[in-house]
């Protein structure tokens, strides 16, 4: 693999040092996707380890792991436990793609957020009703990591898997998670511009109230608070979804 030059950037602001921060796994993401479209990486090759793949593309093991994990909501790479991450079989590719580009649009961005609304409301309330002990424990761990950073994007989209995997039908938990890759990236910038200790007690009261409705088997109640945390995610980030609310 060809390692990638970034030009020294000279732009000095928050929002812009985060705009290439959160750009950087979109990048990587696509660079391992041009060596298995141009044959140099081909179904069933074992990737280079993370610190091999940091030193290839001279970026942090955090941005290889967030890139593998796109790649991996995309169908395009699989983990395989104590074995490593290797390229899918073709046939095993997810057909359903989202450019990163496209969220740049505010009605691409809406229309993502209505399909988080149609899989997300539903989760929660199927959540709420069939969690297991172990879904809960899972959920509760994340929504710590929530109370010790609420400024976390990782965090906040790791809560929301949790919610997605209690749901217990697999193919949703799969799709909210290749959601969540894609909208990283967005709610990363926009947190950028909001005051952290605002943003931190939003978050926590927003997610606080999913998790209590979970704990309580409350599925109405579970719906209602997913939907009112959707609703208010996309208005921060400057999306009007009425029939959310």
């Amino acid at each position: 693999m060809a390692a990638t030059h970034r030009p020294a950037g000279t732009r000095t602001t928050k929002v812009c040092q985060v705009e290439r921060e959160v750009n950087l796994p979109v990048r990587v993401a696509k660079l391992i996707s041009s060596e298995i479209i141009e044959g140099r990486l081909k179904p069933g090759d074992r990737l280079p380890t993370e610190q091999e793949l940091s030193a290839m593309f001279s970026v942090s093991r955090n941005v290889v792991r967030e890139a593998i994990a796109r790649l991996r909501s995309e169908g395009v790479l699989r983990s395989r436990q104590g074995a490593g991450v290797f390229v899918a079989e073709a046939l095993a590719r997810a057909a359903f793609r989202i450019e990163h580009e496209e969220l740049q649009n505010l009605e691409r961005l809406s229309h993502l957020f209505e399909l988080r609304g149609i899989l997300e409301i539903e989760a929660a309330g199927l959540a709420a009703t069939r969690r297991s002990e172990g879904d809960l424990r899972a959920i509760d761990t994340a929504m710590r990591r929530l109370r010790e950073d609420a400024n976390s994007t990782d965090a906040d989209l790791d809560f929301h898997r949790a919610v997605s995997r209690a749901a217990g039908n697999d193919y949703i938990a799969t799709f909210i998670g290749f959601i969540a890759e894609h909208v990283r990236e967005t709610i990363a910038m926009c947190r950028s511009t909001f005051n952290p200790a605002i943003n931190s007690q939003v978050q926590l009261k927003e997610h606080g109230a999913i998790h209590e409705a979970i704990v309580n088997r409350d599925a109405a109640q579970a719906r209602s608070a997913m939907r009112k945390h959707l609703a208010n995610a996309a208005k921060r980030l400057n999306v009007e979804l009425t029939q959310l609310h």
